[in-house]
């Protein structure tokens, strides 16, 4: 894992590098219309307030739970009790960038949405209600992390939510069993190259053409970076786009060649 002044000097490389946030530069009509109606689109919309105030609570909740397993490469350490406020400050995805998997899953209309590490749930509400018609499957390895979950789900009314819990070398070759089309994935929790490229090639099968692939903490690592650049080197993806802390893979066949873009978000 990269030191904070590491990252941060990375992140200043990026910003510097970046096509700019109105797509400028950018010789794509796919992307800069991505650009232009999902990076850029501020609108807010009922169910944010909602979630936000479920991270609010999340940050101000001590309560200690007993995690038995939390998977390989967490941002966590490796004590089995953790407070409920330090997993939502080193585990939840920000605001913004959560907001954008809503704007994904909205724009893209997806139906079948699978993510990989549920935490305490926060992103995957945003899935969730983005489209109330979408099945949203998301897989956690802690039992005690996806009860706590699971009751903010119940707050929240969403009732498009499958929750499925234990180890995801277990659990994920079911699920993808189950779910032969996958329309928008997002893979977060585990940290190693190894066990990423893994699922990605687990994945691979239940892909199409216009699937979108959410791969979070691209450049958290060096071993992060070099996951990134084997995706994107992978003979089956056509486009992807580098947001810093997360990047997005399409496999749409219109694009005839490979193409990568870093944008500034």
């Amino acid at each position: 894992m990269y030191s904070p002044i590491k990252l941060s000097a990375k992140y200043f490389q990026y910003w510097l590098f970046a096509a700019n946030a109105k797509g400028h530069g950018v010789h794509s009509p796919f992307v800069f219309e991505l650009i232009e109606r999902v990076l850029n689109d501020d609108r807010d919309f009922y169910y944010f307030p909602l979630i936000e105030a479920a991270r609010e609570s999340y940050l101000q909740d001590h309560t200690v739970l007993n995690i038995t397993d939390f998977g390989a490469g967490s941002r966590l350490n490796a004590s089995n009790t953790r407070s409920i406020s330090s997993i939502a400050k080193s585990k939840l995805k920000s605001k913004k960038y959560s907001q954008l998997l809503f704007r994904m899953v909205n724009y893209f209309g997806s139906s079948t949405i699978l993510e990989l590490g549920t935490s305490l749930g926060i992103s995957t509400s945003y899935l969730a209600a983005a489209n109330s018609n979408a099945s949203i499957i998301t897989v956690e390895e802690s039992t005690e992390i996806a009860a706590i979950a699971k009751k903010h789900f119940q707050y929240l009314g969403l009732k498009n939510i499958v929750q499925v819990t234990g180890n995801l070398d277990e659990t994920l070759p079911v699920v993808l069993s189950q779910n032969p089309h996958l329309d928008f994935v997002l893979i977060d929790g585990n940290y190693r190259m190894e066990p990423k490229l893994r699922y990605f090639e687990w994945l691979k099968p239940q892909l199409h053409e216009y699937s979108v692939l959410v791969f979070d903490d691209i450049h958290r690592s060096k071993e992060m970076e070099m996951a990134w650049k084997l995706i994107q080197a992978d003979e089956m993806v056509t486009l992807t786009i580098d947001l810093f802390f997360i990047g997005l893979v399409f496999f749409r066949k219109e694009n005839k060649e490979k193409q990568h873009f870093s944008v500034r978000y």
